[in-house]
């Protein structure tokens, strides 16, 4: 039970970490947030067989997919959190440490480059968007954010949770 609530409690605050980056960096940097709908969008086409677009903004929008692509955002997070936590162990989350934290942050990077990316019609690690190396520097910084919202979430759910006795 301790793995499953660290999990889920330590993958929504390191996504939302990641959310609130994205408002910094729309404030700061004039970059616009992910659109979670064109997620969603890519996932509820899966359903009817469809699990590559040459362009998801192309693709017929279909109901609810802010919704899914929200909800898939945060139980990504999740999982992810999980992974760190079947690596590491639920001793990691009582005494968090960075360098695992950003491991697992920064390596997570490779499912939107080599999954969502081409499957939404961006290519192999933004490969076929109009500025690559600016698309792929924005991702990995947003997994390392990612990172540290894992090792942050950590130690307040560590401090909270896991008390040992």
């Amino acid at each position: 039970m301790d793995f499953l609530v660290c999990s889920v409690l330590i993958g929504m605050g390191a996504t939302a970490t990641i959310d609130v980056w994205a408002v910094v960096r729309k404030r700061l940097l004039a970059i616009p947030p992910p659109d979670y709908g064109l997620v969603g969008r890519w996932i509820a086409h899966m359903r009817h067989g469809r699990f590559r677009h040459d362009a998801i903004t192309a693709a017929p929008a279909l109901r609810g997919e802010r919704l899914i692509g929200w909800c898939a955002h945060y139980l990504v997070g999740v999982a992810f959190a999980a992974l760190l936590l079947s690596i590491w162990g639920l001793q990691w989350v009582r005494h968090p440490t960075l360098a695992p934290a950003l491991a697992v942050g920064i390596g997570t990077v490779a499912a939107p480059f080599l999954v969502m990316q081409p499957g939404m019609g961006a290519g192999i690690a933004a490969g076929r968007t109009q500025h690559p190396a600016a698309a792929r520097l924005q991702s990995l910084v947003t997994h390392g954010i990612f990172g540290l919202g894992l090792y942050a979430t950590a130690l307040a759910t560590g401090h909270f949770l896991l008390q040992e006795v």
